[in-house]
């Protein structure tokens, strides 16, 4: 299991405001439990996705976001979410 923690928070301008600040962890399964071989066969790829988009679908229940469209930044190290309409932004990074 992987965990990754969270930190969602409004914004003033654009950037990250921390008016208020909410905090916390989602576990997923490693990338083998989503298709990945350990080839070099593109299933590296798919089940980065697919891991990426369940961490995404976790955090959003938890937050009360679940349907939410907004625009994704993966940044590496970092995966950003600003949500359409909101004043707000997520920040998504791996915890071990």
């Amino acid at each position: 299991m992987h965990t990754y923690e969270y930190e969602y928070t409004d914004t003033f301008g654009g950037e990250a405001n921390y008016g208020w600040v909410k905090n916390g962890e989602v576990n997923v399964p490693d990338l083998v439990h989503y298709g990945y071989t350990g080839s070099t066969d593109g299933t590296y790829n798919k089940a980065e996705k697919a891991q990426r988009k369940q961490i995404m679908t976790l955090i959003k229940r938890e937050l009360g976001l679940t349907g939410l469209r907004g625009v994704m930044d993966d940044l590496g190290d970092c995966i950003v979410f600003r949500p359409y309409g909101l004043a707000t932004i997520l920040f998504v990074s791996y915890k071990g």
